[in-house]
């Protein structure tokens, strides 16, 4: 996933969800935060953050925040990434490369929920299809990723409705986009909302967890490699 126009600021202060304050250059301005989570971590002023400027004139602000820096490490917190870095990846062959003739659907509705991807194609002579749920992730603490930073209802609804398709046949998949480089696994974030950790559990004879790092700079994010998922 391509960034164009990018620059370095200073974070200073984030206003409401949509909005943050910056110091670029010699100027402070306002900014689109494309990410309504708390990312309170990462939000903390004096923090060099990585800016794109808008494609077009008629927006309020001129660039959008998309990446932070913790450290060293630069973390992309753009809410739309996850998706296009996952389907650059599947059309790679990234990802379920078992899968033939991949035919892709984005945001299909089945029964109560809309979910990221359907997917259609041949494993084994056989044909298969399911359904795929894109997860951005944004949280590390001492090098390992958490998801959900915030409860997240809409977040468990799209478990159990991956779940009850499974039923039905449909080879299904949640998969993690950690929009980082480097972490040594993922978890569920059991302390913020124990519900969706009971409910990725119960799924997991069922509906196929993934998770990935990315590859992340000031232009550029990419999906890198498979991280392993640590029940704790």
């Amino acid at each position: 996933m391509k960034y164009h126009r990018t620059s370095t600021a200073t974070f200073i202060r984030r206003l409401n969800r949509f909005i943050a304050e910056v110091k670029l250059e010699d100027a402070v301005i306002q900014v689109h935060v494309p990410n309504t989570g708390r990312c309170r971590e990462l939000f903390l002023e004096g923090t060099p953050v990585v800016l794109e400027h808008a494609a077009t004139s008629n927006r309020r602000t001129a660039y959008s925040l998309v990446s932070v820096y913790k450290g060293d490490r630069l973390i992309n917190i753009d809410a739309q990434g996850p998706n296009k870095i996952v389907e650059e990846a599947l059309n790679a062959g990234q990802i379920l490369s078992q899968v033939k003739h991949l035919h892709l659907a984005r945001e299909r509705t089945e029964g109560d929920s809309r979910f990221d991807f359907y997917y259609e194609g041949i494993k084994e002579d056989t044909p298969v299809r399911g359904y795929i749920e894109v997860k951005g992730v944004t949280l590390e603490v001492e090098n390992r990723a958490y998801f959900p930073d915030a409860p997240t209802l809409r977040g468990l609804k799209h478990l159990v409705g991956l779940s009850r398709l499974a039923e039905e046949g449909f080879e299904n998949y949640v998969i993690f986009c950690i929009q980082m480089e480097g972490v040594v696994s993922f978890s569920p974030n059991t302390l913020m909302q124990p519900a969706f950790t009971k409910a990725l559990k119960a799924m997991a004879d069922t509906v196929g967890i993934l998770a990935f790092d990315c590859h992340v700079t000031a232009d550029d994010v990419t999906l890198k490699d498979a991280v392993p998922v640590m029940w704790d």
